[in-house]
């Protein structure tokens, strides 16, 4: 089994973004809420309590540093802080409840392979994906919204 990271939301973004209530790189005005959906905040990856937790909305771009060319769209974290989800744990499983949408990417944005994950059998597609060499890095987006959740990359 290969090794990978998974990369949350940078605590510098979660950061700029509570303290400005503005979008990184955009600008956009945040907008801030009780929970109505389960999330997850990009940073800690854990699902909101629907009904109880604030969290924030904003304009993110999750190839900010990767790529040249941006693709933002919305993410939420919680309204206050929270600790960023460890890189090394392993991919999340709670996350695995939902239906996934696993997208592979090579450089340059390219996008190589698509999976569509339900049940939590997410390990596998993963291990599937980064063993392409045309695959350096995977997205992972709730099927349903269509939002991007987290970053995998190899270790």
């Amino acid at each position: 089994m290969g090794a990978y990271r998974v990369v949350a939301l940078a605590e510098t973004v979660a950061r700029e973004v509570r303290e400005t209530g503005r979008s990184p790189r955009y600008g956009h005005a945040t907008h801030a809420d009780v929970a109505t959906g389960y999330g997850p905040c990009r940073l800690c990856l854990a699902f909101f309590r629907k009904g109880e937790e604030r969290r924030i909305l904003f304009t993110y771009d999750a190839f900010e540093g990767t790529e040249s060319l941006p693709l933002p769209g919305p993410v939420f974290i919680h309204e206050t802080a929270c600790a960023r989800y460890p890189e090394d744990a392993g991919f999340p499983r709670h996350l695995g409840e939902h239906r996934l949408t696993l997208a592979a990417y090579g450089r340059g944005r390219l996008q190589r392979a698509e999976e569509h994950v339900d049940g939590g059998h997410v390990e596998p597609a993963i291990q599937r994906l980064l063993a392409r060499p045309d695959v350096d890095y995977i997205h992972v987006r709730d099927t349903s919204a269509g939002c991007y959740d987290v970053r995998i990359e190899r270790a």
